[in-house]
């Protein structure tokens, strides 16, 4: 194990904030960092040439190096691939669109902030938006002219995309729990206070979208400009959640860093267990990349929350890994470094030792459905959203409508859940029979079938680049297909998490799902199998490279045994682990059964 750096060596990447030539060393050293790392630095802190790129009208992209950068304003430069061989013979360009994704921490908008997005997407976003697996929403298609009038009506929301990707602390989750009105109310304060003590200082996000005056001044003026982050940012992205016991829905250990709320007898948050180093992304074949759940650090005040956050991720900024992005995580920085040696950096940090974690218990990490009432008396409607597309399907549920006339008459507000679907929350006894009218009248989903009610997937084809299969146009049919399995074997109602990607990049988590599909290629899946069903232990690889069917036939012999065999209670990873199906991850790098040397 590597000797853990002193506090000394702080922002030991960063070229230091001085005219003078750089040395020998110190080129290289920056001659060693990854391609991004030298992008951050040449900037100008995230402005790079966007603002001249917006202004080339001849194509609807703009340079490589500005599609890294603009990732930390919200937004992924994307095409869609469908329309790639056609507009390939014809000799066009790709037909490029940006998918913008907003920063809401917790999930919460008011129906008017609601009424406003929904505007957007049938300006701009193709009548559809997204809730994502990161509780917050996305617009698909934005074609570049459009970009600033599609920000300037964020802005006018009072919303912003700040932050909502690239190498920074990205949106802060926290757990729905309608049920718990004290907790949530705790738990969401906390995303709202992390999110904002820790985004981004610079400027080039109002002076780019919204036309803004840059501040003009010296070096020494500018450093100031991010005085957590400066000018290379983070060695990668860093996702923070809020979680609530007993339901875990928002998979607080697939996460960089996060907080368990403990409860007293009131269900008032009395403090927070700290957790570090989850992430789910990996690579296909490397097995040093590879998916982890995050470790317990220790427990803390409430008030004392926020200096721990900033603790974390400075020393996460300091200590990660800027020469090869794929280990530039949290988790690869603990596996370097041990969990202990990280967190006596962070207690030097903060100023003050954590306490040891106190007892907590997640039964389960899925939303509940329909019509709930909260500690406080106040109403709530979850709606199932298949894969969160917000749109008309045509012959069934009119999601965009239906939402839009219940924001229109809604006294209360909107929450996202991580698990893709939607809470009308806060709904007044009086105005609940109205609510229930409009859900009706729009045909919108107060529930579906226990495997669906479990199940996420990411967007994968065709705007993804890196989507290597299917995954959201994919589950559906295969969800048809396994729930015919199950209800043959007497299972409908068996409660089963099931997670879909395109890729191994893990958006939708399915590395902790007990069903887990990663795409490997067009129409082929890695299958995991025997993670937990409250998100707390990662699956295994199961079958290597199947097709669709090949998953139904793989899994319909497992779901036969396991309907005569399973124990009271017993969930469906934890039969197959029991029955030994599949060996019992215990984390990091035993997620391949063998340790590759980290680089």
């Amino acid at each position: 194990m590597t000797d853990a750096p002193s506090p000394a060596a702080k922002r030991v990447y960063e070229t230091p904030p001085t005219s003078r030539p750089i040395t020998e060393a110190e080129a290289a050293r920056e001659a060693k960092l990854a391609a991004n790392e030298h992008i951050k630095i040449a900037s100008g802190y995230l402005r790079g040439t966007l603002a001249d790129g917006l202004l080339a009208h001849a194509t609807g992209a703009i340079s490589e190096d500005d599609g890294q950068l603009v990732k930390f304003h919200g937004m992924y430069l994307q095409d869609d691939r469908d329309l790639r061989p056609e507009r390939t013979k014809k000799k066009l360009e790709k037909a490029y669109g940006f998918m913008i994704r907003l920063r809401i921490s917790g999930g919460v908008v008011t129906p008017q902030q609601w009424l406003v997005l929904d505007d957007i997407a049938r300006t701009y976003g193709g009548d559809a938006m997204r809730a994502t697996t990161r509780q917050t929403f996305q617009f698909h298609g934005i074609i570049k002219s459009n970009l600033k009038r599609t920000m300037a009506a964020i802005d006018a929301a009072l919303l912003d995309t700040i932050a909502a990707c690239g190498d920074v602390n990205r949106n802060v989750m926290a757990s729905t729990n309608p049920a718990q009105a004290k907790a949530h109310a705790a738990a969401y304060q906390l995303a709202k206070d992390i999110s904002n003590s820790l985004l981004p200082r610079t400027r080039a996000w109002r002076e780019i979208w919204l036309d803004g005056e840059r501040v003009v001044g010296g070096e020494d003026e500018v450093q100031e400009v991010e005085p957590i982050y400066g000018k290379t940012y983070l060695p990668r992205k860093f996702k923070t959640v809020i979680a609530v016991p007993p339901s875990n829905e928002v998979d607080v250990f697939a996460h960089d860093l996060g907080f368990i709320a403990i409860l007293d007898k009131k269900n008032a948050v009395t403090g927070w267990n700290i957790t570090v180093g989850g992430g789910m992304g990996m690579t296909h074949g490397e097995p040093d990349t590879f998916p982890r759940t995050a470790d317990v650090m220790g427990f803390c005040k409430a008030q004392d929350a926020l200096r721990y956050a900033e603790a974390v991720m400075t020393v996460q900024r300091d200590w990660g890994n800027r020469k090869n992005r794929k280990n530039a995580r949290l988790k690869y920085t603990i596996e370097r470094y041990g969990l202990d040696a990280f967190r006596a950096e962070v207690e030097a940090r903060a100023g003050k030792p954590l306490e040891a974690a106190k007892p907590f218990t997640f039964t389960s990490n899925g939303d509940r459905f329909g019509w709930t009432e909260g500690d406080d008396g106040r109403h709530h409607l979850t709606l199932y959203v298949p894969s969160g597309r917000i749109k008309d399907i045509e012959n069934g549920a009119q999601f965009l409508s239906g939402l839009r006339r219940i924001a229109e008459v809604h006294k209360g507000d909107f929450r996202l859940t991580a698990n893709q679907n939607v809470i009308i929350a806060n709904v007044p006894e009086a105005q609940r029979a109205a609510i229930e009218a409009l859900v009706d009248e729009y045909g919108l989903t107060k529930g579906a079938g226990a495997l669906r009610r479990n199940s996420i997937a990411c967007v994968a084809m065709p705007t993804c680049g890196l989507a290597l299969a299917e995954s959201e146009r994919f589950l559906p049919s295969l969800m048809d297909d396994l729930e015919a399995s199950l209800a043959k074997h007497g299972l409908q109602d068996e409660e089963i998490t099931i997670r879909s990607t395109g890729c191994p990049n893990g958006c939708a988590r399915p590395f902790i799902a007990e069903i887990g599909l990663v795409g490997r290629g067009p129409e082929r899946y890695h299958l995991y199998l025997g993670a937990a069903f409250d998100g707390s232990r990662l699956s295994k690889l199961y079958r290597e490279d199947a097709s669709p069917s090949e998953v139904v036939s793989t899994l319909d012999p497992l779901f036969a045994e396991y309907a005569t065999a399973k124990q009271a209670g017993e969930h469906f990873g934890d039969y197959l682990i029991r029955a030994g199906h599949v060996a019992k991850t215990t984390n990091g790098p035993d997620f391949h059964e063998r340790i590759g040397a980290l680089k």
